[in-house]
């Protein structure tokens, strides 16, 4: 999944998806996957469930538009998530101590898997989840406060 967030310039959740509704129970069977794989040596990849999407623009060569994500939004929220998570905490190392492995720098992690660097605006962000959710991961991973204002029902 990781390979594909790098390649791609933007993914977005269409408005017609549901919101990010992952509980701990999900995230903690991801987190064992990816901890299982990542203590087997012999494994080259892993298959973590598929991601669904539409390529747009393909025939616009001065432009790259977003994919749309059809489906494996919540898988792909939640590793984004913890890329964020892991360069929040990367980068709160005390100053001097080295990075345990050098493509994990807290900047190279934003750079390949967060955000595009040379975009401004929503282009900024790799990933824009639907309406509801999309303020609060843009202040994650900009590691800002999110200002949305929560509605009661």
């Amino acid at each position: 999944m990781l390979k594909l967030i790098q390649q791609g310039h933007q993914f977005v959740i269409p408005i017609y998806q549901r919101a990010y509704s992952w509980t701990a129970a999900e995230c903690d069977q991801l987190m064992a996957d990816i901890e299982r794989a990542g203590r087997d040596d012999t494994l080259t990849s892993h298959f973590t469930g598929s991601i669904v999407y539409v390529e747009k623009g393909l025939s616009n060569l001065t432009t790259q538009e977003p994919h749309l994500v059809i489906d494996g939004q919540q898988r792909m929220t939640t590793v984004m998530l913890l890329v964020a998570a892991l360069a929040r905490a990367l980068e709160s190392l005390p100053e001097g101590t080295p990075v345990p492995l050098p493509d994990f720098s807290p900047r190279k992690l934003r750079n390949r898997y967060l955000v595009n660097n040379d975009e401004e605006g929503d282009d900024y962000f790799k990933l824009l989840l639907s309406e509801k959710d999309r303020e609060t991961l843009k202040a994650i991973i900009s590691g800002t406060p999110c200002h949305r204002t929560h509605q009661r029902a």
